[in-house]
């Protein structure tokens, strides 16, 4: 095949430069790329970067093949040296750091700092699995029966899929990944259909990773690139026993029931409608900082972004006035450009989701500051002004995830009542309070506060680091990823019983004398 990366539209061809410049540097080859192949865009301009190649489906049952295989020799290796192959991969994104950042900046639309940030966690994950190899530990358990020892051992699993979504290109990989990696396991990564440039970079910085550890065995990380039907053939394929599904509710509607079917476990990391308090002893200074952040960053494109926000009735007339002149004075526009906090929407199926939202708040009593369309822009991207909608209650679009950037405000008066309405909606990814009061805070993180994976205090329900469980309840899925002990998601458990004395005591007391 040949490669197709020249621009193909009349915008402003830097974006396609760059991105071929920074592909190049990677080592992506040229068989990546064909004339006539998927499209991959740029929601900075909206032009095209380039034709990639996709993945018929003969070669990804043959890729799963390949990645079975491989896990039949990976597993053998000592958990420690292959946490020396997640070591070097962490060198290798140190050093591509820069131009695997900006890629997510030129495909994702993320702004310039979250884009390096992006690939941070990346390292950071790498920097956690290294240390895991050496702590895959299983317990010694008491037994009732004399002269026997019991305990649990944990083994590899088998092959991992992993399906990804566009807002986290390519740290949801590396999250499952580095474990699984760690853990024995090989991987197989599903990347989103809008972020396939990024998800080939990686792959070339994992198969530079591999060269340099020597011995990675063909089809230990393996790259599907396509639409549903190639994420379809990896959630039914038997030879999977686990799969990580980054997406919407409704794709999680679909995989979970395909996934239980055949007896695969599901890490799902699904929809979030976040919310967060404003308490009447906030500092509202923070507070403004932390909502700013959480629902505006990434242009509202996250899973914890804040959608909703309950205001204390002491304090609402104090913040949500300054909140608005937030709202009308951030800078939106080209995500490199210096200062800007928000960039692009990733189609513009997300901008008319948006004012679909907006129509149907707005009809609900709401009072809409902002959104609509920005143009002040060049090139055919989708850009959207942050909407800030103070609604009379939690009714209509409130109650649902619309993946852009609008905040829904809403007044309350008593801490259970706002705990009541906090928890009144499917999803249950993150939540935060913003409270200077000792027992509001500790409340809110009790087992009668917040339902959701994800609890925070003095600081938004958006951002996470490697070091906790990253995942949700109810609508959210239930899965967890990075942190604690999500590891053992990755592996298998055995029981054993060891017996070394020269009698064969029953548990439980149970008699069977047979005559020997």
């Amino acid at each position: 095949m040949t490669a197709s990366l020249k621009p193909v539209s009349s915008a402003p061809a830097s974006v396609a430069d760059e991105a071929r410049a920074i592909l190049a540097r990677l080592g992506v080859p040229d068989s990546a790329f064909a004339t006539g192949g998927r499209p991959a865009r740029s929601p900075i301009t909206g032009e095209v970067i380039a034709h990639v190649r996709e993945t018929t489906p003969d070669e990804a049952k043959a890729a799963i093949g390949r990645a079975d295989a491989a896990f039949k020799v990976w597993r053998k290796i000592p958990a420690p040296r292959r946490g020396e192959f997640i070591r070097l991969l962490g060198e290798e994104l140190r050093a591509s750091k820069d131009d695997l950042g900006r890629l997510v900046t030129l495909e994702a639309g993320k702004i310039v700092s979250e884009g390096l940030g992006e690939v941070q966690e990346m390292i950071d994950i790498c920097d956690f699995a290294v240390g895991l190899s050496r702590q895959l530990y299983g317990l010694t358990i008491a037994t009732e029966r004399a002269d026997h020892r019991m305990m649990e051992t944990w083994h590899p699993l088998g092959v991992c899929g992993v399906i990804s979504a566009f807002n986290f290109p390519v740290a949801v990989w590396s999250w499952n990944a580095a474990l699984a990696l760690v853990c024995g396991d090989s991987v197989v990564w599903k990347p989103s259909e809008k972020t396939l440039l990024t998800a080939l970079a990686t792959h070339a910085i994992v198969e530079r990773a591999a060269k340099r550890f020597g011995g990675v065995p063909e089809g230990l990380c393996e790259v599907l690139l396509g639409g549903r039907e190639v994420g379809e053939i990896l959630v039914e394929d038997h030879r999977v026993p686990i799969l990580s599904a980054t997406g919407s509710t409704a794709m999680g509607r679909q995989v979970g029931p395909k996934l239980a079917e055949r007896f695969a476990r599901a890490i799902l990391e699904l929809g979030g409608n976040n919310a967060a308090i404003v308490a009447p002893s906030a500092d509202l200074d923070l507070a403004l900082r932390g909502i700013a952040f959480a629902a505006m960053g990434t242009a509202g494109q996250r899973c914890t972004t804040l959608r909703r926000l309950f205001v204390h009735e002491s304090v609402y007339d104090s913040l949500v006035p300054r909140l608005a002149k937030v709202y009308g004075s951030v800078k939106i526009g080209d995500p490199r450009e210096q200062g800007t906090l928000v960039g692009p929407l990733i189609d513009k199926a997300a901008f008319d989701g948006m004012e679909r939202a907006l129509d149907e708040a707005r009809a609900a009593g709401g009072k809409v500051h902002g959104g609509g369309r920005y143009t002040d822009v060049a090139g055919d991207g989708i850009y959207a002004r942050p909407a800030l909608v103070e609604m009379p209650g939690q009714t209509g679009p409130v109650t649902r995830e619309t993946f852009a950037p609008i905040l829904y405000v809403m007044r309350y008066s008593s801490f259970d009542e706002v705990i009541e309405l906090h928890n009144a909606v499917g999803a249950g990814l993150s939540s935060s309070i913003f409270t200077l009061n000792m027992r509001e805070a500790e409340a809110f993180i009790s087992a009668t506060g917040s339902d959701c994976g994800i609890a925070n205090v003095n600081i938004g329900p958006s951002g996470a680091e490697i070091g906790g469980a990253f995942g949700g309840e109810k609508e959210t899925g239930g899965g967890r990823e990075s942190g604690s002990d999500a590891w053992k998601a990755y592996m298998r458990r055995a029981t054993n019983t060891v017996n070394y004395g020269n009698t064969l005591p029953l548990a439980q007391g149970v008699k069977f004398d047979v005559d020997a």
